[in-house]
């Protein structure tokens, strides 16, 4: 197995195992008021009727939300547990099986990629690659929003609600992040970050980049 193969196999897994609890968990995402913010701020710079994808959707939360400020979403996964979720719940939303490496759509066809939360298993040998699957298949001017937690040690998350599965979520600096996006073909508009909040149970900054697609990567 390939390295790409075996830490996208690893992410499956464990989201495929914690879909129902994470599901229930987080039922009322997007929660946190500044996230809303910044979604909305996203949208406004999409445009109404734009499409959006939203790449490691989970349960579609966060895709339906989007959805209800005016954009054409849908919503790619890897994990077939938590499509089902998103299926279950928006029956309205085209979600599909797929990796954020390797998207199904053509050049230069989307208005909009967001990626919230779904890049922290990536490891960061492989951000270029993927920076460059979403530039690849946004318009000339088309925008992506990252959503990340920031820090440079991973948390290892082992046995949730007492799975027998385990994961890294990758943390990250904005700057080093940002310093990724411009080789890859985008301008960074907007680098947000903003304190935990205790009562969500946040240990550690949560950051937000809004970068456009302004040229050819290098």
């Amino acid at each position: 197995m390939t390295q790409q193969a075996d830490f996208l196999s690893a992410t499956r897994t464990f989201y495929d195992a914690i879909a129902d609890d994470y599901a229930v968990r987080y039922h009322d995402e997007p929660a946190r008021p500044m996230d809303r913010g910044v979604l909305f701020a996203f949208a406004e710079l999409v445009g109404v009727g734009g499409h959006v994808v939203d790449v490691g959707c989970g349960p579609g939360r966060v895709t339906r939300y989007l959805g209800s400020l005016g954009l054409a979403v849908s919503g790619v996964d890897l994990s077939e547990g938590m499509l089902g979720v998103a299926r279950r719940e928006n029956p309205g939303i085209r979600f599909e099986l797929g990796s954020m490496l390797e998207l199904g759509y053509g050049d230069g066809t989307l208005d909009g990629v967001v990626s919230w939360y779904s890049s922290i298993h990536t490891p960061t040998h492989e951000l270029p690659a993927l920076f460059a699957e979403f530039h690849r298949v946004l318009k000339p001017g088309g925008h992506l929003l990252l959503a990340f937690q920031v820090g440079d040690e991973p948390r290892h998350y082992d046995r949730p609600w007492g799975h027998p599965v385990a994961l890294d979520f990758l943390r990250r600096r904005p700057e080093a992040m940002a310093e990724l996006l411009v080789p890859a073909g985008f301008d960074v508009r907007s680098r947000t970050e903003r304190e935990p909040e205790a009562s969500f149970e946040e240990k550690v900054p949560q950051a937000y980049l809004i970068a456009a697609k302004s040229r050819a990567a290098i």
